[in-house]
């Protein structure tokens, strides 16, 4: 069955830069800016999937903490 979708979730490093890890998948990857981390993304899922089972369409999911005062 072909996949036409895979959602990557994308935190802010403690450390600088972005972290993005894909649902229901084995991929991480890393990169100091969003536009850096959209290429590193796509790369490391066209080296994870076949052609034939490669999602159509990446999706990021940016997920920020934010603590604020009471």
């Amino acid at each position: 069955m072909e996949q036409t979708e895979i959602i990557f979730n994308v935190e802010e490093d403690p450390e600088g830069g972005y972290v993005a890890e894909a649902l229901g998948h084995d991929i991480v990857t890393q990169a100091d800016n969003l536009q850096e981390l959209k290429k590193m993304v796509q790369g490391a899922v066209r080296c994870h999937f076949d052609s034939e089972q490669r999602p159509r369409i990446i999706r990021l999911h940016l997920v920020k903490d934010e603590v604020i005062p009471v």
